[in-house]
Parts: structure tokens; sequence; C-alpha cells
């Protein structure tokens, strides 16, 4: 779920993907995916530390709705832009994303 800009296409995803399935095969590459989504307006927050860490700053980011006179709209969701078997658990990078209205 990371925004990417308009250059970027199917026919450009498609072609990278390729690249990728030649130099490094692996089933998730299947997986992958370009699609709109529109959740509406959302605050964030990029969280470094482990995952079991993440909470008190879902808190945050939740409070600052509240305190901005909005309210929460669905669930938060987690943006991974690490790999946990390959980075140490306190340099994970993790973006928070509420929706609200």
């Amino acid at each position: 779920m990371i925004m990417q800009p308009e250059m970027v296409n199917a026919a450009l995803i498609e072609h990278a993907l390729a690249e990728v399935k030649k130099k490094k095969p692996s089933p998730i590459i299947e997986r992958l995916r370009c699609e709109r989504y529109d959740e509406g307006r959302a605050a964030q927050l990029l969280h470094l530390g482990p995952y079991a860490a993440e909470w008190p700053n879902v808190m945050r980011v939740h409070e600052f709705i509240i305190q901005s006179g909005h309210k929460l709209h669905g669930k938060h969701h987690e943006i991974y832009l690490g790999d946990p078997r390959r980075i140490a658990p306190e340099k994970l990078r993790t973006v928070l994303r509420q929706p609200f209205v």
C-alpha cells in the first residue's frame, strides 16, 4: 500500500517484475499487484523498532486524529518497509496509517 507516482504504470511494473523473476525467483512475486485504492483522508506515522512495540504509536495517531476534531474511520493498517528475516528488530520501519473522517 505504497503510493506510486503517475509515471509508474502497469507496463513498467510488469517489466520490473519480470526482471526480478529472472534475477531472484520467488513465489511471493506472483502475489504483488498494483491497484487504485481510495481510503480517503488518513493520518500516518513511521514507527521505528519491533512490531511488538507499535501499539503506543498507533494510539498516538488515534489521539492526534481525535484531538484534531475528527473521528476514526475503519481499522488502522501497517505497511512494512523491511524484512524481519534480515533486519534487527530495533531497525525495522513500519508505516502506521489510520483513516479518519
